[in-house]
């Protein structure tokens, strides 16, 4: 008990030591005079906003650079790549372009197929840049490069370009719009 008193004693006066009043605070009105004359510091001003750019890359309709234009296995064919360049290939231009030319092929997907009962004759159904969806067939055109399509399967359309060589000429380029995933297209939306 007599611990126990003596305890609580010494508490008492650790905590009324440290409950002082001070009644003479002018040394911290004097530091607080202090430092409001002193000069205003100066804030920088942020740094200027420059907006983004958005960059649309226009390369896609052009021929893959890694991909030779001409494959040669001999010196001998130097002369009919050059007859092959004067073999008239070039695109119809006279031709009514069809919709599907409007768009990159970058743009087109394809979302399925379609059979007419009774018919062996496969349509692929390709979704264009506005999500329209078009019904092709072989012989039809799409993309930005006179893409013709010459075959169809259930998981793909198969066409062949005619884009410039490099070279004041024409050469052909297959392409494939294969079926779009299901995954892919809950992405895009």
């Amino acid at each position: 008990m007599l611990l126990r008193v003596s305890l609580i004693a010494v508490i008492c006066m650790l905590a009324s030591g440290c409950m002082v009043w001070v009644e003479d605070n002018s040394d911290l009105e004097r530091f607080v005079n202090k430092t409001r004359a002193k000069p205003a510091g100066k804030i920088e001003p942020l740094p200027e906003y420059k907006p983004y750019q958005s960059f649309v890359y226009e390369g896609a309709s052009l021929r893959e650079p890694y991909v030779p234009l001409q494959p040669m296995q001999a010196v001998g064919q130097l002369a009919d790549t050059k007859r092959e360049n004067k073999n008239d290939l070039k695109p119809d231009t006279v031709r009514p372009k069809a919709y599907l030319e409007e768009f990159s092929l970058d743009d087109l997907v394809m979302v399925g197929t379609i059979t007419r009962r009774g018919k062996d004759k496969l349509w692929a159904l390709i979704k264009d840049g506005e999500r329209a969806v078009h019904r092709v067939s072989v012989g039809d055109h799409m993309g930005l490069d006179y893409g013709e399509v010459i075959t169809i399967d259930e998981r793909k359309v198969e066409l062949v370009e005619i884009v410039s060589n490099g070279r004041g000429g024409w050469m052909k380029r297959p392409r494939v719009v294969a079926l779009e995933e299901r995954g892919t297209e809950a992405k895009k939306r």
